[in-house]
C-alpha cells in the first residue's frame, strides 16, 4: 500500500503503476444482496438453476455494476490518501467491460495513475481502473475513475 499526504506526493505519481488490491471472491450472497440493492433481480444473476441450464455462462454473473462499486473498497488497499478533508467519487470515464464475472471469481483491482491537476485547492485525480478476473486474461473493465481530493 503507498500512503500519499499530500498534493505534491500524490503528484509524484503521475504515469506510475500505484499497485493492486486483494483478491475479493463475488460470491452468491453478494450479487442478491446487490440486486435487492437496485432492484435488478434479472434470473441470470438471481438464478443459478436457470442460469445453468439456460444462461450463455452456465453460472449466474455479477452485476457489471457491483463489480464497478467495488472500486472504493478496493481502491483504500492500494492507497491511503491522509490530510484530507473529503473525497468525493466524481466520476468514471471510457469504461469498458471485457468479459462477465462469473459468481465465485475473484476479481483484483490493478490501479494506474494517469493524471492529477490542481483545481484551485482541489486534486482532480483521474485513475486507471482494471478489474482482473483470477485465472482470465482479460480483464472484466478498463475505464478512468476521477476523485477529488480536498487536502487539508
Amino acid at each position: 500500500m503507498i500512503i500519499i499526504n499530500n498534493f505534491e506526493e500524490y503528484q509524484s505519481y503521475a504515469g506510475k503503476d500505484l499497485g493492486v488490491s486483494d483478491w475479493h471472491t463475488i460470491d452468491q450472497e453478494q450479487i442478491n444482496r446487490f440486486a435487492d440493492a437496485t432492484l435488478d433481480h434479472q434470473w441470470i444473476h438471481t438464478d443459478p438453476q436457470k442460469a445453468a441450464e439456460q444462461g450463455a455462462f452456465k453460472s449466474t454473473i455479477a452485476h457489471g455494476y457491483l463489480t464497478l462499486s467495488l472500486i472504493p473498497y478496493l481502491w483504500k488497499q492500494i492507497a491511503e490518501i491522509r490530510n484530507i478533508k473529503m473525497e468525493i467519487n466524481y466520476g468514471v470515464e471510457r469504461l469498458k467491460f471485457g468479459q462477465p464475472v462469473l459468481v465465485n471469481d475473484a476479481v483484483q483491482l490493478q490501479a494506474k495513475l494517469h493524471s492529477i491537476v490542481n483545481l484551485r485547492g482541489v486534486a482532480k485525480v483521474v485513475i486507471e481502473a482494471t478489474l482482473h478476473i483470477k485465472g482470465q486474461n482479460k480483464p472484466a473493465y478498463n475505464g478512468d475513475v476521477v476523485f477529488l481530493y480536498h487536502f487539508e
